[in-house]
Order: structure tokens, then sequence, then C-alpha cells
């Protein structure tokens, strides 16, 4: 019996590519770059901070170069990180099923505690969240089974009870490390390179929703 759902964040729970999107046009126009178009940096959200730079400013960068500019992206999105983003529709009706249901639900992110839970405040989840567990509160992060097995503990349930869905293959290979089920969020920013049939979950989803046939 499932017991705990745990989520990863951007792409998965919540909507954030707007608002990292936004940032990264903001630091382009900072550095009189060319601004990239929305499709092309939504599937990249997942990746973070540094792949997002990359995508923008090319692969070449001196480390110094890329340091400062993933920096100060962050510094931009920080500072509007829940203008625009939002819970992807229909999750809050499973957060709520959840709920009443007598189970609970939880996080794990690779994205710093220092973004992570500001934007879980700002959305009101927070307080409703068994678990909250970045990729700063363990030594390491995921697809390491570690934050799967911290998020265990917080949330009261053994990994066998907990349901993981993510949106990139080191969630994936995160659940099934730990001996988690896990579901493939397939509405989440994945690219058309990506073959998910590869990454060895035992479901896909489409929307939300979904995650209650898995329950």
């Amino acid at each position: 019996m499932i017991k705990t759902v745990l989520f990863d964040l951007d792409g998965t729970l919540i909507d954030t590519a707007p608002d990292m999107a936004a940032a990264l046009d903001d630091l382009c126009r900072e550095e009189d770059q060319l601004l990239l178009p929305f499709y092309k940096v939504r599937p990249v959200v997942s990746d973070g901070s540094v792949a997002l730079v990359k995508l923008a400013f090319g692969n070449n960068l001196e480390d110094d170069r890329l340091e400062y500019l993933k920096t100060r992206y962050l510094e931009i999105y920080e500072q509007s990180i829940a203008r625009h983003s939002k819970l992807f529709e229909g999750t809050q009706s499973v957060l709520d099923h959840i709920e009443q249901h007598g189970l609970n639900w939880g996080v794990v992110t690779n994205k710093p505690g220092w973004l992570t839970e500001p934007l879980m405040q700002a959305l009101g989840l927070a307080e409703h969240a068994a678990c909250i567990v970045s990729g700063d509160t363990t030594e390491n992060r995921k697809p390491h089974p570690e934050p799967m097995f911290h998020a265990c503990e917080l949330a009261g349930s053994r990994a066998e009870e907990c349901l993981y869905v993510g949106d990139a293959r080191r969630d994936i290979e995160a659940g099934n490390n730990a001996g988690m089920k896990t579901l493939i969020a397939l509405y989440g920013y994945i690219g058309d390179h990506e073959n998910t049939r590869d990454w060895k979950a035992d479901h896909c989803i489409t929307k939300p929703e979904e995650i209650l046939e898995h329950l």
C-alpha cells in the first residue's frame, strides 16, 4: 500500500518554467545576449541553472564566467521566484485527495533549499508537505537514494510504501535506487531527445490526476 507520494519540484509538482525562463531573459538582456524562445528553454529547466546558462551562452564558457553567470541568474530568479509559477493543472485536487484519504505527500528536489523553501511558502504548500528535501539537505543528491531515504524518515513511511513522481531520468533512478514505485510525469520538462522507456519507471502519466490511479 502506498502511504506517501513524493514529487520532484520543477516540472512535476510546480510549473516553474515561466519564472525560470523570464530570469534567463533578464540575464540575457543584461549581457546583450540573444533571447531564446520559451519552447527551447522549457525542456532544460529541470536540469538547473548551469544547464540554462549554457543553453543561452554556450558550452565553452570559462569557469569564472560560468560561475558569474550562474550566480547572477540565481539572484535574478530569486527576486521573482513565484511571480508566474503555480501548481500544474489538476495537482491541487491530487494533493487534496491524498490528504483526505489519510496519506501524506512531500517533495524531493535537487533545487537548493534557499530557493525551494521560499517557493513552497509562496504557493502555500510548505505547511501541507510531510517533507521537503532539497538538493543541499543531504550529502548526496538525486539520483543517489540518500535524499529519498531521508524523505521516508521525515514522512514516516518505508521506501516500499512511497510513490515517487518525476520528469527526469535522475528522478526515476533515485526512486528505483531507493526501492520506491516510480511514475514519469510526461507533462513535465522532458526534451524530445529523451527516450523515457529507458528510464525503467513503473508507469508514465500524462496529467497529474492519473497519479490517483496508482495509489
